[in-house]
């Protein structure tokens, strides 16, 4: 590490990139992939249109955070302020506000600009139940996703949508896009390492919107005993999967920019680490880094920040690491894979440490041959290789479900 091998990576990585583009006469965004902005498309929460007339003299409830907005209004002031029964809001992960850490047991409460009670459904409880559906004749979903498995807003969704079944209740998604749906990658998870991080057998980039995700489950028969929801949804509007959308709001606060976003499906891997992410700093999911690791060109020292990061791992510590901001751009989003380099690098330095893996890591990759891979040092390549007949088999249910044109 002392020689920086990250870095010659990246260099070579930028290089061999450079030369392949500069052979086809144009960058892979002009062959294919475009940038999009919130301007350029209509959300589904924005076609009101197409789903108000369902909302017409039924009791409703919410599921919803901060980036449930339309436009400048969020979408449970905009039914309230329609003349809508609005008569609930369910909170995922991180809270109805946005402002929980990860991980962080959300308690509920009253909204105190609407008055609405407010119920978690991240702590001890992540399933509504009857009693927090009585009465109540729809629930609308709007939650921004980053379309990884193991983010956990789609087992929210999940657990709402075998609730509605289980209570006879319409359940209506109001479409995002996802701004990792432009690929499929990573091992799928196996069954026995199903939790909230993963409930579902897809691999680590699944590649879907939250609505086609939400028809998949519903239609592949994956809510508990194959019982089947009222499903409904409203698309997202000139949105297609060879499209980058720019997030307009942070989606959970320890992803707060396009890069953690790019970077999240693989920097997430070392949250079964002992490897520090950046939480703590104003550079999560950006930044990778550890106490022991050999002096480095960049450091950090992780703090706490009310509302991002309580008492994060190696707190008033310097971290020496490495700065992957850049990278996102530069190969991440381009290229469609997780990026395995770093985490086997990581591990020869620090492997023989015998924390280096902590509890959670077969959850978080879905199984526990990546673990076993890394320790024996085998070639990403191969590593890559043990995914795809998983990734093909998948890709064939994912098409299934698909209701906007795919990249490949």
């Amino acid at each position: 590490m002392n020689s920086n091998p990250i870095k010659k990576s990246l260099a070579a990585l930028a290089s061999i990139i450079l030369i392949a583009f500069c052979a086809s006469g144009q960058s892979v965004l002009q062959l294919t992939f475009k940038d999009i902005g919130p301007q350029d498309i209509m959300t589904g929460a924005q076609r009101t249109t197409l789903y108000y007339p369902w909302l017409q003299d039924k009791k409703i409830a919410v599921v919803a955070n901060q980036t449930s907005m339309i436009g400048n209004v969020h979408l449970v002031d905009s039914l309230v302020n329609a003349r809508f029964d609005v008569v609930k809001v369910f909170c995922p992960e991180h809270g109805f506000r946005g402002d929980a850490e990860a991980g962080e047991k959300v308690l509920s409460y009253t909204d105190t600009k609407t008055g609405l009670p407010v119920v978690s459904l991240y702590g001890s409880k992540k399933k509504p139940s009857a009693d927090d559906l009585k009465g109540i004749d729809v629930v609308v979903f709007d939650i921004q996703d980053v379309g990884v498995r193991f983010y956990t807003y789609i087992s929210t969704m999940s657990y709402v949508m075998e609730a509605c079944a289980e209570n006879n209740i319409q359940f209506i998604v109001l479409d995002r896009p996802n701004p990792n749906g432009h690929y499929v990658d990573g091992p799928v998870l196996e069954k026995e390492f199903s939790s909230f991080i993963g409930l579902h057998c897809v691999p680590l980039v699944h590649g879907m919107t939250v609505a086609e995700y939400a028809c998949m489950v519903n239609g592949e028969g994956w809510l508990k005993g194959g019982i089947k929801c009222d499903l409904k949804y409203v698309p997202v509007y000139n949105y297609n999967h060879t499209l980058f959308y720019q997030l307009p709001i942070k989606p959970s606060p320890n992803l707060p920019n396009m890069e953690a976003v790019y970077l999240y499906p693989t920097l997430g891997l070392f949250e079964g680490t002992f490897i520090s992410v950046g939480r703590g700093t104003d550079k999560p999911f950006q930044v990778i880094g550890h106490p022991d690791l050999p002096k480095t060109d960049f450091s950090f020292t992780p703090k706490s920040i009310p509302g991002m990061a309580l008492h994060p791992p190696f707190e008033g510590k310097e971290c020496n690491g490495y700065d992957l901001g850049n990278f996102a751009d530069e190969y991440i989003k381009n290229t469609g894979k997780i990026y395995l380099y770093w985490i086997k690098e990581l591990y020869r330095s620090l492997g023989s440490n015998a924390d280096f893996f902590n509890s959670g890591f077969d959850r978080v990759a879905g199984n526990s041959k990546l673990k076993y891979q890394i320790i024996m040092d085998v070639s990403e390549d191969d590593i890559r290789a043990s995914w795809q007949q998983g990734i093909s088999d998948f890709k064939k249910i994912r098409k299934k479900y698909l209701l906007y044109t795919d990249f490949e």
